[in-house]
């Protein structure tokens, strides 16, 4: 007794070319679209602005800006929080846009080993 597939399930050889060539088509939108996300720059900010930082899609910090506000020689554990705080914040701002933006490209698809 044969078992007969509803249509669109297995199919042989054409459905795994088509599979084949939407994996393909996916991984270069994908390529392409991490090509501009590590281009893009992001700025971030922490203690009310006293400290900017300016990274890129790559979590490269490209520049930090802190306000002579925030310097004060007798408490340097504060400035250092908050230059943390922003790194972090940063970093958290890139992961979020990519992590967008590849979920945009695969349906949110799942393969172990792929992403």
């Amino acid at each position: 007794m044969k078992a007969r597939l509803p249509k669109g399930m297995g199919g042989g050889p054409q459905n795994m070319q088509s599979m084949i060539r939407q994996a393909q088509k996916m991984q270069e939108d994908m390529e392409k679209a991490q090509a501009e996300l590590d281009e893009k720059e992001y700025e971030t900010q922490a203690g009310g602005g006293a400290v900017k930082v300016k990274i890129n899609g790559k979590k490269e910090i490209l520049a930090i800006e802190i306000s002579p506000d925030i310097v004060d020689p007798d408490d340097i554990e504060t400035l250092s929080d908050v230059i943390t705080a922003a790194v972090n914040e940063a970093i958290k701002t890139v992961e979020n846009t990519n992590a967008e933006t590849m979920n945009k490209i695969t349906g949110s698809l799942n393969v172990p080993g792929m992403f």
